[in-house]
C-alpha cells in the first residue's frame, strides 16, 4: 500500500467515526443551517393605467350620391367633442325619391325649410285635378299625379338643422320613411349639439319636424258661410277645408277627407331642441302631425327640450305608441282642430324650473275659440300616461290638464304627479263637460276617466272654467273625474314611483281598466280609434315595474330624466353608435 493511499483510508475512516456519533436530528437538512437573512424586496411600482383615448370620428371622404338629380350639397367638415364629421346638405324641395344611409362620419344637414315634395292639394291629382308648380329650377311644371316622393331615413342616421327657421315638411301626397331601431335610433338635431354647446335646459334652436296630410280638420282657414243647422261651419271637414302650418311664412297647407291617409312612417327617433319661433311668436314642436290619416305610422318618439309643445296634433287621425316628451317648455300631448287620436304608453317629465321659460300643461285639448262647434269634434283617448308635473301653480292653463273646446276625451289607467299646490284638472266651456250625446253635433258625452290617479292640490283638485254666459263649477268638475269610482283617486293618492316614472306599490295596487273595450270605436260613421290599437294591460301607468324596458336604449338621457341604458349617451351629445 503506497502512503498516498494510507493516508486516503485513515481520513474516511475518521470521517465515518464522526457522523456515527451524530443521531438523525443532529444532520441539518438542505438550506437551514447556519444564519438565514430574509429580504423583502418592495413589489414594484404599478405602471399608471393609462387615460382611456376616446377615439374621436373622423369625416367621410365625401357625400354619398342620392336619387334626386340635385344631390346633396358637401358643406365641408364640421367640428365638435365627438369628432369632425362631413355635412352633407339636403336640397330645400326634394322632388324625388331619396335614401338617406348612415355613413360612419358623416352628417346630414337641413339648411333652411325642407320640403319632402310638392302640396299636391287635398284630393290626389289627376289628368282632371291638375297642380301647376314651381320646380327648384325656377320653371313650372303641371303635376297629373301626386308628386309621391319619399324621405327614407336609416336607422343610426343623424340630421341636424341650421339655427333658426329650419324645418322639415312632408307635403300632402307624399310621405317619410323613417325607421330606426331600438339599438340604432335617427336623431333629428341643432347644430349647436353637434358643437358640444348645448346644456340640460338649452332649447328652441331649430324649428321640427311636420307631417301634412289629407285627413278631416276644422278651423279652415275659409269657412264657408252660412253656418249649418248644428253651427258648424259649412267647410269643416271636407276638403275645401285647410289650414297654414303653424308661424310657417310660405304656404304649408294641410287638410282633406280621406281618413285613410298615410304620410308614411316615423319609428324610433329622437328630435332634439326644436321650437324655434317661425313668425309672430308662433313655433313648432318636436313633432307637428296636421291632417295625417290611419295610414301613418307614429312609434317611439322622444321630445327633447321643445321650446314649445312636445308634440301637437293638428286634425287628422292620429294612432302612436311609446311617446317620451322630456322638458318641453308648454305643453306635451297638446290636440287640436277636430283631431280622432289615440295614444298607449307615454311619459312626460317636465324639467324643473321650466315655469319661466313657460312650461305648461300635461294636456291641453282643443281651444275655445268661434269655431268650437265645426264638425268632426274633437276625440282623444289616452291609455297608460305617467304625467311628471313640475310647474306648480301659475302656469297659463291653471292646472296639470285643461280640455276645453267642447272636446270629447278618454283618460285610462294612467297617473299624473304634480306639486302639492297646483290643480289637477280644469274643464273650461260647458259644452266640454255636457254629457248628452248627440250626433248632429258630434258630441259624444262627457270626458271619461277609468283608473286614473292624480296628486293635486287638496284644496282645489278641480277647476271649473265657464265661459261667459254658462256655469260650470269646481264642483261639476269632480264629478266628471269621479273619485272614489271607476277606480280613480285624486284625494287620497301617495305617488311611490321610482326612477321617477316606475310603478311601485301604491300604483300597482290600482285596478287597471280594460282599454281594448275601446277599439274599433265608430260614431257619427267616423272612426274614434282603430280596431286593435290599444293593448291589453294589467296595470296604469307607462311602465309597469324594472323589468318593463321598452323606454330604454332609443331615448338619450339628462339631469331632468334618466331613462336607464341609453345607447344615444347623453342628450347633449351625439350618439357614438
Amino acid at each position: 500500500m503506497t502512503t498516498s493511499n494510507l493516508r486516503r483510508m485513515l481520513i474516511a475512516t475518521v470521517s465515518i467515526a464522526a457522523l456515527g456519533g451524530c443521531g438523525a436530528n443532529d444532520i441539518a437538512s438542505p438550506g437551514t443551517g447556519g444564519n438565514i437573512s430574509i429580504i423583502n424586496n418592495p413589489a414594484p411600482t404599478p405602471a399608471p393605467t393609462p387615460t382611456p383615448t376616446v377615439s374621436l370620428v373622423t369625416p367621410a371622404t365625401g357625400c354619398p350620391t342620392i336619387a334626386d338629380a340635385q344631390g346633396l350639397s358637401d358643406r365641408g367638415t364640421i367640428t365638435g367633442p365627438t369628432g369632425t364629421y362631413r355635412v352633407c346638405a339636403l336640397p330645400a324641395r326634394i322632388v324625388s325619391s331619396i335614401n338617406l344611409t348612415r355613413i360612419p362620419g358623416l352628417l346630414y344637414f337641413l339648411p333652411g325649410r325642407v320640403d319632402v315634395g310638392y302640396d299636391n292639394g287635398p284630393t290626389p291629382l289627376s289628368s282632371t285635378n291638375t297642380r301647376v308648380v314651381t320646380q327648384p329650377d325656377g320653371t313650372s311644371r303641371t303635376l297629373t299625379a301626386d308628386s309621391n316622393v319619399t324621405l327614407t331615413i336609416q336607422p343610426g342616421v343623424v340630421i341636424y338643422a341650421a339655427s333658426g327657421a329650419t324645418w322639415l315638411n312632408v307635403n300632402r301626397g307624399n310621405r317619410i320613411n323613417a325607421v330606426g331601431t331600438a339599438t340604432a335610433p335617427i336623431v333629428f338635431t341643432s347644430r349647436d349639439n353637434v358643437l358640444g354647446l348645448n346644456t340640460d335646459s338649452s332649447s328652441g334652436q331649430w324649428g321640427g319636424v311636420v307631417l301634412s296630410g289629407r285627413a278631416q280638420i276644422t278651423d279652415c282657414a275659409v269657412p264657408g258661410t252660412p253656418a249649418l243647422a248644428n253651427g258648424s261651419s259649412p267647410n269643416a271637414g271636407t276638403t275645401a277645408c285647410e289650414r297654414q302650418t303653424e308661424g310657417a311664412v310660405d304656404p304649408a297647407l294641410y287638410g282633406g277627407a280621406n281618413n285613410l291617409d298615410n304620410s308614411g312612417r316615423i319609428s324610433y327617433a329622437q328630435i332634439r331642441y326644436s321650437g324655434f319661433v317661425l313668425s309672430a311668436a308662433t313655433e313648432l314642436q318636436s313633432l307637428t302631425t296636421q291632417g295625417v290619416g290611419e295610414g301613418t305610422v307614429i312609434d317611439h318618439i322622444q321630445s327633447f327640450n321643445s321650446s314649445d309643445d312636445g308634440a301637437e296634433f293638428f286634425g287628422g287621425h292620429v294612432a302612436m305608441k311609446y311617446y317620451v316628451s322630456i322638458g318641453a317648455e308648454d305643453d306635451n300631448l297638446d290636440t287640436d282642430v277636430g283631431t280622432k287620436a289615440n295614444f298607449q304608453y307615454v311619459i312626460v317629465a317636465q324639467r324643473a324650473g321650466s315655469l319661466a321659460q313657460g312650461a305648461d300643461a300635461m294636456i291641453e285639448a282643443d281651444t275655445d275659440n268661434n269655431s268650437v262647434l265645426d264638425n268632426p269634434r274633437q276625440n282623444t283617448t289616452v291609455s297608460n300616461a305617467t304625467f311628471l308635473d313640475r310647474t306648480g301653480p301659475g302656469n297659463a292653463d291653471q292646472a296639470a290638464i285643461l280640455l276645453r273646446g267642447a272636446t270629447d276625451y278618454t283618460l285610462v289607467n294612467s297617473i299624473l304627479t304634480t306639486n302639492p299646490s297646483h290643480s289637477c284638472l280644469r274643464i273650461s266651456d260647458s259644452r266640454t263637460a255636457g254629457a248628452t250625446v248627440d250626433a248632429t253635433t258630434d258630441e259624444n258625452g262627457a270626458p271619461v276617466f277609468r283608473s286614473v290617479v292624480m296628486q293635486c292640490l287638496t284644496t282645489r283638485p278641480f277647476i271649473g272654467s265657464p265661459l261667459s254666459g254658462q256655469t260650470l263649477t269646481d264642483a261639476d268638475v269632480a264629478a266628471i273625474f269621479g273619485s272614489g269610482s271607476n277606480n280613480n283617486n285624486a284625494t287620497t293618492y301617495t305617488p311611490t314611483l321610482t326612477n321617477l316614472f316606475i310603478n311601485g306599490a301604491n300604483e300597482t295596487a290600482v285596478t287597471a281598466f280594460d282599454q281594448t273595450t275601446l277599439n274599433g270605436r265608430v260614431f257619427n260613421g267616423i272612426t274614434i280609434t282603430p280596431a286593435g290599437f290599444f293593448d291589453r294591460t294589467t296595470y296604469i301607468g307607462a311602465v309597469s315595474g324594472a323589468s318593463d324596458t321598452w323606454y330604454q336604449g332609443w331615448t338619450c338621457n339628462s339631469t331632468t330624466a334618466a331613462l336607464g341604458t341609453s345607447l344615444s349617451g347623453n342628450c347633449t351629445t351625439l350618439p357614438t353608435i
